[in-house]
């Protein structure tokens, strides 16, 4: 807007929410309008007016962000300094960077931002008052902007606003481009946490994804440090102040499943268990789009056509400005983000002060072999946990296609876990133990054949079970003892077929359906080698076994 010359929609307004701690503060000078904590209806103004995206039926901002339509896992890098050299669980998902490398990408982004239009957003991570993180992000883009406004927890006293001063800083630029061949990264794209400086760089990518995990990947770093546990997984509550617990990778069911209508919403992804109780990271939701129906999902389908969601990849009729939430011709991975609030029974205070008694793994399998649900011990839970056995979704990461892959993504988190599993798990038993909850793992994925022969479980079959499974229903039913994992399995359950809980029933060829689950069974004893130093030997013994020959 600078090269035409005239005001933008914000412009009479962008220092009103500023806070004295200004962009100076992190080196970034010479700028020419900087928008402080614009509210949500200035930002979607502010996108519009410099073509971010389009507003569409209903209300809600829609955007394409090009050929980032997913995060890029592999491009996620940490500084290796003093405080991080021996705390960070260095592998495929954690790679380290320089110092030196650091503070040249970091020194080109201050030339880079010179002279453009940037937006600001002061706000925190974590609705726990005594570990909250003041983190300001920093972007090019005004979408960007609201999406972390919608996403994240905002200061509503603008005094306080005014004094405000970030723990963590964020800065976002899908135009900055690296070179591998001086930055030493793996491609033009890279997401940067730099513990250090307390600084993050998200460059070359659009995928508002990548901001809101990184801000977790941050907060996974932090919150174990202080003896909270942080976890990939939804919340929710009963009217008896019953917490429950899903965890599982995109596209298992976690938001889907935490969105009852007979129990409150305490968030849908990312949360902190402390003994004070457990708390959201975040302010917002950030679901799947793809095939949302007003049926199956009517919660999130509403938030589909309101004013204040963001939709991504989401396509639309021009003329008519009518979505298709069915198209998946862009990415398989179209999201919606949208303020807490936004889901009629969330729990407005985004905490609740009460222990969990019911946690769920929550395993998209797409072999199509594995129980519909199965009540785990302590030590088989630790043993799922560190496993994370499940399937990655179409789409939710850059270079997957529509079939689901096979993978063993540890604490149902690994790209966003940054101490080692065991860290983790130990962290969730001490917890579970001393809440004694009840420990589940539920499929969401296929039964009756393996993906493209069978078909995706009954959502309806799923919530009667973890509806009986947090009523205490399934207290009262017979188990039998799985041959493979030696955890129990249902006989019955109400509203739910009997058949159901014995998945070869589903399958024509049981022999075949044995041989799959063998298959699997031994995919989990490989993987679990990656674990096993320093592992309990309980842990180990609680694991996979193989069928009999």
């Amino acid at each position: 807007m600078k090269y035409l010359k005239f005001d933008t929609p914000a412009q009479k307004h962008t220092t009103t929410f500023k806070s004295k701690y200004g962009l100076k503060n992190h080196g970034l000078v010479q700028l020419d309008t900087v928008y402080w904590n614009l509210p949500t209806p200035a930002l979607v103004e502010e996108a519009v007016f410099r073509g971010e995206g389009k507003l569409v039926e209903g209300g809600a901002f829609q955007t394409y962000t090009g050929k980032w339509t997913a995060r890029a896992a592999n491009d996620k890098y940490f500084v290796k300094e003093e405080s991080t050299e021996k705390q960070i669980d260095w592998g495929e998902y954690n790679k380290p960077m320089t110092p030196e490398k650091f503070s040249g990408i970091f020194s080109r982004l201050q030339a880079y931002w010179q002279g453009e239009d940037l937006f600001v957003q002061d706000v925190y991570a974590g609705a726990d008052e005594e570990l909250k993180l003041p983190i300001r992000v920093i972007t090019d883009k005004a979408w960007s902007s609201h999406f972390v406004r919608n996403m994240l927890i905002v200061e509503k006293d603008f005094a306080k606003l005014k004094e405000f001063v970030p723990d963590f800083t964020v800065m976002v630029s899908p135009s900055f481009k690296l070179d591998p061949r001086i930055d030493g990264t793996r491609s033009s794209t890279a997401i940067i946490i730099n513990f250090a400086q307390r600084t993050a760089i998200i460059a070359g990518t659009e995928y508002a994804g990548e901001i809101k995990k990184s801000i977790f990947t941050i907060m996974n770093f932090l919150m174990p440090l202080q003896d909270t546990m942080s976890m990939h997984c939804s919340a929710n509550v009963g009217k008896d102040n019953d917490v429950a617990l899903f965890f599982g990778l995109s596209g298992t069911g976690k938001t889907t499943l935490s969105a009852d209508p007979n129990r409150r919403l305490i968030g849908d992804d990312e949360h902190g268990w402390n003994d004070r109780g457990v708390f959201n990271y975040e302010a917002g939701c950030y679901a799947k789009a793809i095939r949302l129906s007003a049926e199956a999902e009517p919660e999130i389908h509403a938030c589909s056509h309101m004013f204040g969601t963001i939709l991504e990849n989401v396509t639309f009729d021009l003329p008519s400005r009518q979505l298709d939430l069915d198209d998946e011709s862009l990415t398989e991975n179209t999201r919606l983000s949208y303020p807490l609030e936004f889901i009629p029974n969330a729990v407005p205070e985004m905490r609740v002060d009460s222990q969990p008694t019911n946690i769920i793994f929550l395993t998209a399998d797409a072999q199509g072999v594995m129980p519909p649900i199965a009540k785990l011990d302590m030590n088989q839970a630790i043993y799922h946990f560190i496993s994370g056995y499940t399937s990655k979704i179409g789409g939710t990461e850059l270079g997957l296609g529509i079939e689901p892959e096979i993978t063993f993504s540890a604490c149902f988190g690994a790209p966003f876990m940054v101490h080692h599993p065991y860290f983790y798990a130990n962290l969730l038993k001490q917890k579970a133990l001393k809440s004694n909850a009840n420990i589940w793992l539920v499929n969401t994925g296929w039964v009756g054949g393996k993906f493209g022969v069978g078909k995706r479980i009954s959502i309806r079959h799923t919530r009667n079970m973890l509806t009986a499974a947090m009523t205490g229903e399934l207290d009262k039913v017979k188990y039998r003892k799985d041959k493979l994992f030696g955890f129990k399995i249902p006989l019955t359950c109400p509203n739910v077929p009997n058949d159901v809980f014995e998945p070869s029933n589903a399958w024509g060829n049981k022999a075949e359906y044995w041989k799959k689950y063998d298959a699997l069974a031994s995919r989990y004893i490989e993987n679990f080698k990656l674990f096993q130093d320093g592992i309990p030997k309980e842990i180990l013994k609680a694991g996979a076994k193989r069928l009999k020959k």
